[in-house]
């Protein structure tokens, strides 16, 4: 709220602690959190699959399970299902079935909660969209993050098209200076955008030194508002 944040993005913690947002006393801090603020919390994140794996471990099968039921709670749609570090599909045919199967399982669940799984990862919009068709349910999507997709070496512009309404939400992210400043195109990504129909949320994801983190969160939102003005 101090920042001037519409919303955050809540991560359900460490797996080492058993991911503390499916608590119920942990939760009840969080909507105490946000009745008192007015701060949105329009999605979660399970950024605990990048240790330990949704592609090997039976653990994060619950977990991606247990995740639509938090999201019931704070009446947040979108669940972030991450794939990076040892969760990375990249050049993992047997993962990438894996991951295919478990989505499968998990996704009638999420379509009658009304919750979609946003899949994250370092493959293409093309590979993307092989794992959404092989999947084939409307509750899978794909969570973009145009600084991921960039350094990929990967047309974001042309992806962000290509994959239309298939995007569920977007990180903003610049990996090389403040917004505005490094290699991000940020009025380009309006333009793809618009070009889409996407009215979503943007979280913004990272922060740059020697800026504090309060500092550099203030500067990118007051760029971003430039170029994606709050809607009335």
């Amino acid at each position: 709220k101090k920042l001037g944040l519409d919303g955050i993005m809540v991560d359900f913690g460490n797996p080492e602690d058993d991911l503390p947002l499916r608590r119920p006393d942990v939760q009840q801090k969080y909507l105490e959190a946000r009745k008192v603020t007015g701060v949105e919390i329009p999605s979660l994140a399970l950024g605990a699959l990048n240790e330990v794996p949704l592609k090997n471990d039976p653990r994060a099968a619950q977990w991606l399970s247990d995740s639509i039921e938090v999201c019931k709670v704070f009446g947040a749609n979108v669940v972030l299902v991450a794939f990076f570090a040892k969760g990375d599909l990249r050049g993992d045919k047997a993962g990438i079935d894996v991951v295919v199967e478990r989505l499968k399982e998990v996704a009638p669940k999420a379509e009658k909660a009304g919750v979609t799984l946003g899949v994250e990862s370092w493959l293409s919009a093309e590979q993307h969209m092989e794992i959404l068709a092989r999947v084939g349910s409307p509750a899978v999507r794909v969570y973009y993050d145009v600084g991921n997709s960039f350094k990929q070496g990967y047309d974001i512009f042309k992806e962000i098209r290509f994959l239309g309404k298939n995007i569920c939400e977007f990180h903003a992210k610049d990996n090389n200076d403040l917004y505005g400043k490094g290699s991000m195109n940020f009025p380009e990504v309006r333009r793809a955008m618009d070009d889409i129909g996407y009215r979503g949320w943007m979280q913004i994801e990272g922060t740059k030194l020697p800026l504090g983190p309060e500092e550099s969160v203030r500067y990118d939102l007051q760029y971003l508002r430039g170029i994606f003005p709050p809607e009335v």
